[in-house]
């Protein structure tokens, strides 16, 4: 929960921080016209545009639930990492059937600015006309903040609108007000499908034993299976570890994974859980490596 002498603080810190932006970005006079540096420096080429996978998390709605998926998506870094991530929670297409955008599509992301693992977003106006209802109200901010904080130097995030949080910005969508919530912290409750992923290892890296396995699963009684095999099928690793939670939970699982030598250079990483009703293996997911 935020305190109540939070907010006031961080407000004046996002602040402070935009107008020191606006200051070093801001061209600098010279001393007078016969001065003999008031030509302007060349212009630095602009930053090569970079390609990234980042997660990106969406509301679900069915006949009878609302809940989050989590994605994959490709982005294009021009601006930074966490601006490229928001854009694709605004304008990404989402894979999964029945999946939609929460952020209305002429939202616009102003600034951000990260301090001490605490994102704080500047968005436009329009970000407050979104019509989802209670429900989708909480699973929106939680598809905000979920996403950016699957960003290694992000753990909470806190919302602006046009440099301010003011009565109507405060009180958001209308449901859920954000003056005694912020900052709000990851949550993956309520993030039901995919059933299984995988964090590590990332496909196509080369490994070799321990092989670290982390990931997040909702899966019967906890159980997620692993197997790995080489290119010729033949298995290396057969076993299984324990998440931090069974299902309907979702929990973490991390183990490491000791293997013989293989006789090919590639191979495969499986992750699964096993059906009690009739053994089958359900939602695997299945990571090219190298060895």
């Amino acid at each position: 929960m935020l305190r109540k002498n939070y907010l006031p603080k961080m407000l004046l810190g996002f602040v402070l921080i935009i107008s020191l932006m606006i200051a070093a970005c801001s061209p600098q006079l010279p001393d007078s016209p016969d001065a003999p540096d008031s030509q302007p420096p060349p212009a630095d080429d602009p930053p090569a545009e970079q390609e990234a996978q980042v997660a990106v998390y969406y509301v679900k709605m069915t006949d009878t639930d609302t809940y989050l998926v989590r994605e994959v998506h490709a982005v294009t870094v021009a601006e930074g990492i966490e601006i490229a991530t928001l854009e694709q929670i605004i304008h990404g297409e989402p894979v999964t059937e029945g999946a939609y955008r929460v952020l209305p599509p002429d939202t616009r992301v102003l600034g951000i600015a990260v301090m001490d693992g605490l994102a704080i977003i500047d968005f436009s106006r329009e970000v407050l006309n979104a019509n989802v209802g209670a429900a989708g109200e909480a699973l929106g901010i939680q598809s905000i903040v979920n996403t950016l904080t699957e960003l290694p130097e992000i753990e909470q995030v806190m919302f602006l609108v046009e440099g301010d949080l003011d009565e109507r910005a405060q009180d958001w969508w209308g449901h859920i007000g954000l003056a005694e919530l912020q900052p709000f912290e990851r949550d993956l409750s309520m993030v039901w499908e995919p059933a299984i992923w995988v964090n590590e290892p990332q496909p196509g890296i080369e490994v070799s034993s321990p092989l670290t396995v982390q990931g997040s699963a909702r899966v019967y009684e906890a159980t997620v299976n692993l197997r790995l095999v080489d290119r010729d099928e033949s298995v290396l690793v057969d076993t299984v570890t324990t998440a931090t939670a069974g299902g309907p939970a979702r929990g973490e699982f991390e183990t490491a994974l000791e293997f013989p030598a293989p006789s090919t250079g590639e191979g495969r990483l499986e992750v699964f859980w096993i059906s009690p009703k009739d053994g089958s293996e359900q939602d695997k997911v299945r990571i090219s490596i190298k060895f």
